[in-house]
C-alpha cells in the first residue's frame, strides 16, 4: 500500500502503523507532473488496482470573505488534485483490466453549511466527478465512489478547536457532536470500514454512489 503526501514524515508514518506492506512517497498531489511521475515509479507489474483520494483543506467563510486566493488553495487541493490522481492511475487501471476509485467527498457537497463556501463548492464538485469518472469508465470495469461522512473525530477537528475556540474547546466539541442526530461525532475507523468494503471485490456491483456517512445528519433532522 503506497502512501502519498505533501509531508513525507506525515506518509511516513501512516505507512509504519500499516508495517512491511506499506510505504510512503512525498508527492504534491495538485502538481500534474509530479503525480504522475509518482505514478510511474509506484505501479507493479500488475498496474494500481485501487486509489483512494484523501487529500483535503478547508476553510472558513462565505462567498464574501473567501479571498480568490484562499479559493484557489482549496480548489487546486480538493478538486485538481482529485483530477491529477484520477488521470494518471486511471491509464494504469485499464491496462489492468479493471480497478477502484474512492474519493472521499462531505455532507457539505450535499447540504448547505454555513460558512463553508468554498469548502463545499469543492466537496460537491468531487460529487460530481465520482459520477462522471464511474459513467466513462465503467465499461472498463473501473468502479468510482465517494463517501461524503459528516463530522469525524480526528487531530484536524481538535486542532481546529484549539485554534478557534481556545479555551472553550469542549463546549464547542460537545456542541459539533450533537449536530448530528445520532448524538457523536464519527470515529476514522468508521470511515475506513465503509472504504475498506467499497474497494473490496464484496462491492463489485456498485459504481457511481455517493455515500453520506453522517449519523443521521442529512436525513434525521426535523
Amino acid at each position: 500500500m503506497c502512501i502519498l503526501d505533501v509531508n513525507q514524515k506525515e506518509a511516513q508514518a501512516v505507512a509504519d502503523e500499516i508495517g512491511a506492506a506499506g510505504s510512503a512517497h512525498a508527492c504534491d498531489v495538485a502538481n500534474q507532473a509530479e503525480v504522475v511521475a509518482t505514478f510511474g515509479r509506484i505501479a507493479q507489474p500488475g498496474g494500481i488496482q485501487i486509489l483512494v483520494n484523501n487529500a483535503g483543506v478547508s476553510h472558513i467563510g462565505s462567498a464574501e470573505t473567501t479571498s480568490e486566493t484562499d479559493f484557489d488553495r482549496v480548489m487546486r487541493v480538493n478538486v485538481k488534485g482529485f483530477y491529477n490522481c484520477i488521470f494518471a492511475c486511471v491509464p494504469l487501471m485499464k491496462a489492468a483490466g479493471g480497478g477502484v476509485i474512492l474519493n472521499m467527498a462531505s455532507v457539505a457537497g450535499s447540504a448547505g453549511l454555513a460558512d463553508r463556501f468554498v469548502y463545499s463548492t469543492s466537496k460537491g464538485a468531487v460529487i460530481a466527478m465520482t459520477y462522471s469518472v464511474a459513467r466513462d469508465y465503467v465499461a472498463h470495469k473501473i468502479r468510482c465512489n465517494c463517501i461524503s461522512p459528516a463530522r469525524v473525530h480526528t487531530p484536524f477537528v481538535d486542532g481546529y478547536l484549539q485554534k478557534t475556540y481556545p479555551g472553550r474547546e469542549q463546549e464547542m466539541f460537545e456542541k459539533l457532536a450533537r449536530s448530528q442526530p445520532i448524538g457523536r461525532m464519527g470515529e476514522p475507523a468508521e470511515v475506513a470500514s465503509l472504504a475498506l468494503f467499497l474497494c473490496s471485490d464484496a462491492a463489485s456491483f456498485i459504481t457511481g454512489v455517493d455515500y453520506p456517512l453522517d449519523g443521521g445528519f442529512m436525513n434525521l433532522h426535523g
